[in-house]
């Protein structure tokens, strides 16, 4: 291998997904000079990139925006914040004129009004599109640089990232006036569509600076796919009627409200899909929308609209859920001086509440918390100045430093050993998803023994081992933070559903707050008051 080597700048983003890339437009824009590194190839890597995704772009009309405030406000148990609707409301619908003009993105023209319709996008395009719009900024892409651990001052400040850029056999470390942390979510590895990079990693970093969590008990999303499949397009499935395996109608089954009886029933026998609520027009408007969806079927010589075929649920996690890193003003700024949250690796209650945002949500999420952090980040920067290499040193531990100086011996935890116990915990959908105590203890038990003996036992010794022994702590370590969220919260609301505290409980509309590695604390905050939508 390589010896390490070093660059520096005013802003580091990590992550190269939409959140990621907005960050560094807006950065860039701000004055600062900008290296972006991401774990995969900026454009082509990530849950965005190979599907098309819907955008909450509302034009700016009161009774529209109260009623587009309003239209999940029950099913997030009430925890949205209108201030925060407000904001990302209003930047999205600037970020999404911003992305036809100066981001040259192709939209689709309405025939009958001669309009660009900009409620949505084909992630290939929109990402390519976007890579480019940085580059022409003069943003430096690092490719296939994983960050492996953030790097702090002697005061705390986050200044910076050390990680592997795998095409070099190289390490490197990034130092930085600043760092927006925009490395998406975590799906566990459970090989939901673009989600591989998915892995936690950001909220692992994060954790090991002090970084407060909020909402991670709503990170138990799972997807609808064809069974086998790992496209999770689950909006489509609104025009869908379930069945049981003898053909009968699966009542109450349904995308929106009732994947849980699709759930219980798994557990017993198959379930089958007909997408037989879709007319004409709308399937021609789907195939448009979604082609990858489609070319599952297309190969299989399956029509979804007049055949029925088997499905399963695929976990997604945080990905599509809403909890991670908090954010504690309007820049998007953590609790941790120097470092910024956006995209899936913060908390998305501030729009969603506890019900998962979907796409649209969710990609409005990422432009408008990317601008912001990018903005924040270049000031907090260009304040503070860039610090000194020497002062610096790498705050990460699990998968790379083991506890009390330990080394890892031939019997040690391997990367994959921790992954398949993590995952035996977190991806069964009748412990995660359908909650009750009595399997929640027994698995944050084992995810806790789990996490103590991989800070002793983890180690690596190659670059791309150590890309993967931080996967895997990651991964647990969110599974962590989310149980212990869960356990906290002793009622039904938004998706976390307990089976044994059914109902929703007055007394808990507050935030759960989370943090700590080795030792997993919560608390509570109060939550901001209810949307009421107005009629149009």
């Amino acid at each position: 291998m390589s010896e390490p080597w070093q660059i520096s700048a005013d802003v580091l983003v990590i992550g190269g997904g939409p959140a990621a890339c907005w960050a560094a437009v807006h950065a860039r824009e701000a004055g600062a000079e900008v290296v972006l590194v991401d774990k995969g190839y900026c454009g082509t890597s990530g849950a965005t990139a190979p599907a098309g995704t819907g955008v909450w772009y509302v034009a700016p009309e009161a009774n529209a925006r109260a009623n587009a405030k309003a239209s999940r406000e029950a099913l997030g148990g009430h925890l949205a914040d209108h201030y925060w609707m407000d904001r990302v409301l209003d930047q999205t619908y600037a970020n999404m004129n911003r992305l036809a003009v100066e981001g040259r993105y192709p939209f689709p023209v309405d025939p009958a009004t001669g309009e660009q319709l900009r409620t949505g996008v084909q992630g290939p395009e929109y990402m390519r599109r976007m890579r480019a719009w940085v580059r022409r900024l003069g943003v430096r892409i690092l490719d296939h640089a994983p960050a492996l651990e953030l790097l702090v001052d002697a005061d705390g400040v986050v200044r910076g990232a050390a990680g592997y850029q795998r095409q070099a056999d190289a390490d490197y470390r990034v130092i930085a006036g600043a760092v927006v942390l925009a490395s998406g979510g975590c799906a566990f590895l459970s090989r939901a569509l673009g989600t591989n990079v998915d892995t936690g990693d950001g909220a692992l970093m994060a954790a090991e600076v002090g970084a407060r969590f909020s909402g991670m008990e709503f990170s138990n999303a799972y997807g609808i796919v064809p069974k086998g499949s790992t496209i999770t397009k689950t909006a489509y499935y609104g025009y869908a009627t379930f069945y049981h395996e003898d053909g009968r109608v699966l009542e109450g089954a349904g995308s929106i409200k009732g994947r849980s009886v699709i759930a219980r029933t798994l557990l017993s026998e198959k379930v089958f899909v007909q997408l037989d609520r879709a007319d004409a027009d709308v399937q021609a408007r789907m195939r448009v929308g979604q082609p990858n969806f489609f070319l599952q079927f297309d190969r299989r010589g399956i029509d979804p609209f007049t055949d029925r075929f088997e499905v399963d649920l695929l976990a997604e996690g945080t990905v599509r859920g809403t909890g991670g890193i908090d954010v504690v003003d309007d820049d998007c700024a953590t609790t941790v001086p120097g470092l910024y949250a956006a995209g899936d690796a913060a908390t998305r209650e501030r729009i969603c509440g506890g019900f998962t945002g979907g796409g649209s949500h969710n990609s409005a999420w990422a432009m408008s918390s990317g601008s912001w952090a990018g903005r924040g980040a270049a000031a907090f920067a260009l304040r503070s100045g860039r610090p000194d290499a020497s002062s610096l040193r790498g705050a990460g531990g699990i998968g790379l430093r083991p506890a009390a100086g330990d080394s890892p011996t031939g019997d040690a935890l391997t990367a994959d050993e921790v992954v398949a116990a993590a995952q035996a915990e977190l991806i069964p959908f009748e412990k995660n998803y359908l909650r009750h105590g009595d399997r929640l203890t027994p698995a944050l038990t084992a995810l806790d023994e789990l996490w103590n003996r991989a800070t002793r036992e983890l180690g690596a010794a190659t670059g791309i081992e150590r890309v993967r022994a931080r996967q895997a702590a990651a991964i647990t370590a969110v599974g962590r933070l989310m149980y212990r969220s869960t356990l906290a919260r002793t009622e039904t609301r938004g998706m976390s559903k307990r089976a044994d505290h059914p109902t929703q409980d007055p007394a808990q509309h507050h935030h759960i707050l989370s943090g700590g590695l080795d030792h997993v604390w919560v608390t509570t905050t109060p939550a901001a008051g209810a949307i009421v939508a107005v009629a149009s």
